[in-house]
């Protein structure tokens, strides 16, 4: 150990080694603090997802196909729109009316490409008018606000647009519309208020939403799966109770055996064997519903 003569260099030393305890203990505290906020964060993260997992996704976004379309974007006025036309002139016309996960999900176009394939004039507008669509990683617990910013009986204005842009653009004169979870639950309401729209398909539209709403004006076919997590078997038996009291129009409620939320865009047939028959069926039948009324 090195002496120490002059008294002055045993506190300046004092005082050089305690700024170098300082630094050392606040350089301990910062490490500390962030890796107890990390912790923190970590632990978060951790929790929200197993609250997450209890209450999962109001709605599965099911197989994501991997398909590009066949039509092409446009603008209508004030919203963007995908649209595919037949290869043959027609004056048919279905509105394709998105889900949650909104107007671009690969699935919905494909369902568009089908009904041109059958020759319809098949469009799918932004109904949420540029609005961010749900995700799938999206927090469950802020659903309910996203979909008051969404709400599926105020498409009015944007089903005007889009039915003169038929009319005007593609010389459409019987149009007929579709719509997916929450499109179902546009068609109920079109269908409710409508009186252009010739025909309507509620696939899977949640019901809870539109009770003691029946006097259809125009029929209306309603798909259902018989697992849906999201709409109770109860309340089908009640909607075709309600509109075997009430709806003075043809309707149909069909409910399909085995199968959930979704099933029929947003399940691919190749992935689920098991359910290609009803998946198969159910596009069908909405198919010769559109025919028999359009």
């Amino acid at each position: 150990m090195p002496k120490i003569n002059d008294m002055s260099k045993v506190i300046n030393r004092f005082h050089i080694l305690r700024c170098h305890y300082h630094i050392a203990f606040g350089h301990f505290l910062c490490v500390y603090l962030n890796i107890n906020s990390l912790i923190s964060l970590v632990l978060f993260m951790f929790v929200s997802q197993m609250a997450n997992e209890a209450r999962p996704c109001p709605c599965d976004i099911g197989d994501r196909f991997e398909y590009g379309g066949l039509g092409r974007e446009v603008q209508v006025e004030h919203i963007k729109a995908y649209i595919c036309k037949p290869s043959t002139s027609t004056e048919k016309a279905v509105i394709v009316i998105q889900d949650i996960f909104g107007w671009q999900l690969p699935n919905t176009r494909y369902m568009a490409d089908m009904l041109a394939a059958n020759g319809y004039i098949a469009i799918c507008p932004d109904f949420f008018v540029g609005q961010k669509p749900w995700e799938p990683s999206d927090d469950w617990s802020t659903f309910n606000d996203w979909l008051k910013t969404r709400d599926a009986s105020k498409i009015d204005r944007e089903a005007d647009v889009v039915l003169k842009y038929l009319k005007e653009q593609c010389n459409a004169k019987k149009i007929g519309v579709i719509g997916f979870c929450w499109g179902g639950m546009a068609v109920h309401h079109l269908m409710l208020k409508n009186p252009e729209l010739k025909t309507g398909v509620a696939i899977y539209g949640i019901i809870k939403y539109f009770e003691d709403r029946y006097s259809l004006l125009h029929p209306t076919f309603f798909i259902f799966g018989e697992n849906d997590d999201y709409i109770p078997l109860e309340q089908v038996t009640l909607l075709e109770q309600k509109l075997k009291q009430h709806c003075k129009v043809d309707y149909k409620v069909k409910i399909y055996p085995g199968q959930t939320h979704g099933f029929v865009h947003r399940k691919r047939e190749d992935m689920n064997p098991q359910d290609k028959p009803y998946i198969e069926e159910a596009r069908k039948d909405m198919l010769n519903w559109l025919n028999k009324y359009l």
